[in-house]
């Protein structure tokens, strides 16, 4: 599959919860096709500093300090990967505050999808405005797997 057929195909805008990140690592991972998908650019994943540095400082806890660092490199030069500005801050999930980071992202990203294993998220299938949609990360490789992406 050529470049330009990639870069078509990167219509899909992602929100990834740490805990969907940190899963699709390894390489033995049922989540993988998650991280390779990304690498390979088959969707656009949005993010802000304060997400990428959740990401850097929970990759650290579960792996080490370099494959943290590589992960951060790595994100910070694919083309893929868009820094979002957040303009307002909706607070839609009150048991877990620090969640609506990735809430307000996907919303100022216009995310087809925020991807998250977190039961905090469940609320956001309760509110109508702003809509932001939910799914787990099996869902999502599911998704990538059957090519519905």
């Amino acid at each position: 599959m050529g470049a330009e057929t990639l870069k078509k195909q990167v219509a899909v805008k992602v929100v990834l919860d740490t805990n969907v990140l940190l899963m699709s690592l390894p390489k033995i991972s049922p989540y993988r096709i998650i991280f390779d998908a990304l690498i390979g650019q088959y969707f656009q994943l949005f993010l802000t500093n304060e997400i990428l540095f959740e990401y850097i400082e929970k990759t650290e806890e579960k792996s080490s300090v370099t494959v943290a660092q590589n992960v951060a490199k790595l994100l910070m030069t694919l083309e893929n990967v868009h820094f979002q500005v957040i303009h307002y801050q909706w607070s839609l999930i009150e048991n877990d505050p620090d969640d609506n980071k990735f809430t307000d992202c996907a919303f100022a990203a216009n995310a087809d999808f925020l991807v998250t294993n977190d039961g905090h998220f469940k609320v956001l299938k309760t509110i109508d405005f702003p809509k932001i949609v939910t799914v787990s990360a099996i869902e999502f490789a599911e998704m990538l797997k059957q090519g519905e992406l």
